[in-house]
């Protein structure tokens, strides 16, 4: 406990944690991991307050994917039976998007499938950027590979956040895909800082990563940069790769939200796709374990839960939903 307790100090104090440090975080064991997750809730009170950040998504471009990703069910590799459809029309993101709002979400992503728009599909996307920022929500974007010029076009249609996540450690990476690479993946992130963009990258936990990956991750992380980093979990969907991996443990998933929460302390820590399919009735310690933002709604092809039921959550621990702070957003 005494190395645990130097170790959240030091965080606390404003310096950075060693991999060594971290090594020793990932290695506690129950009953000591309910002292990590304590420490890093007292982290998230330090450095983020009480609010958690809310954000919705819509899969706005489904299917056909010819990237070969072995998690994911809209890939070339995936024979999982979900729905394909072509980009869909700027008034049903829009109504997507007041659904969202209504439901108490800051934020509302424009997801498409495939390695990254182009063209006609682009320009259609910055209408509908520009529609979301109309109807009151942040709008963000997760549309693959994009270049600078492409970004700049987009953050002039107001966008304020892209998300593009490095999914594991650039070890692993190659296990998972090899339509593109993770260097692909780091100068997107580059290239929309570059651009003035707010950046949100994180990955998935479950693949059959080894701890020293997603520690890698981390810091791959913390050097790159990005002010909200999701947290997937696997949810195993038939037709896909890895339809036959076990669910991390709830306590697994929430040690890596925690150490998360150590490496990135000033970071949003947002517990996104999974989230009630490994952690079941451990979902409310989502918050005491680090996190201070969610994926609210329905994901990409599997399904969330109902917005208040959330918002519900949120408040009866006694923290807020960012929108209910009355934050102005052209100042966010």
């Amino acid at each position: 406990m005494h190395a645990l307790n130097n170790i959240e100090e030091k965080v606390l104090s404003g310096r950075k944690i060693s991999a060594k440090e971290a090594g020793y975080l990932s290695a506690l064991q129950s009953p000591s991991v309910m002292d990590l997750f304590c420490a890093a809730n007292r982290i998230r009170r330090h450095f983020r307050g009480n609010a958690v950040d809310l954000c919705a998504i819509v899969n706005a471009k489904s299917g056909k994917c010819p990237e070969d990703c072995t998690y994911c069910a809209q890939s070339s590799r995936s024979t999982a039976a979900i729905a394909s459809y072509a980009l869909l029309e700027k008034s049903t993101v829009a109504e997507k998007a007041k659904e969202a709002k209504r439901g108490g979400a800051k934020r509302f992503c424009i997801v498409t499938s495939g390695k990254r728009v182009s063209g006609k599909e682009l320009e259609k996307i910055a209408l509908m950027i520009a529609a979301v920022r109309s109807i009151g929500l942040l709008p963000c974007a997760t549309l693959g590979l994009l270049k600078k010029e492409d970004l700049l076009l987009l953050k002039r249609a107001g966008l304020e956040r892209y998300h593009n996540n490095l999914e594991s450690s650039e070890r692993f990476f190659p296990r998972i895909c090899t339509t593109h690479s993770y260097a692909e993946k780091m100068q997107t992130i580059r290239d929309a800082r570059a651009a003035g963009l707010s950046v949100c990258s994180g990955g998935i936990f479950g693949l059959g990563e080894t701890w020293e990956d997603r520690l890698d991750m981390a810091f791959a992380l913390r050097d790159a940069g990005p002010d909200s980093v999701p947290i997937n979990f696997l949810t195993p969907i038939e037709g896909t790769e890895l339809a036959r991996s076990r669910p991390l443990a709830p306590l697994e998933a929430l040690k890596i939200i925690s150490i998360y929460r150590f490496i990135l302390p000033e970071r949003e820590i947002r517990v996104c796709g999974g989230r009630l399919q490994t952690l079941g009735e451990f979902n409310a310690f989502i918050f005491f374990a680090g996190a201070d933002g969610l994926l609210v709604g329905n994901y990409l092809t599997t399904l969330g839960r109902g917005y208040q039921e959330d918002l519900d959550l949120i408040r009866n621990l006694g923290l807020s939903a960012a929108s209910d702070t009355g934050a102005d957003m052209d100042n966010i």
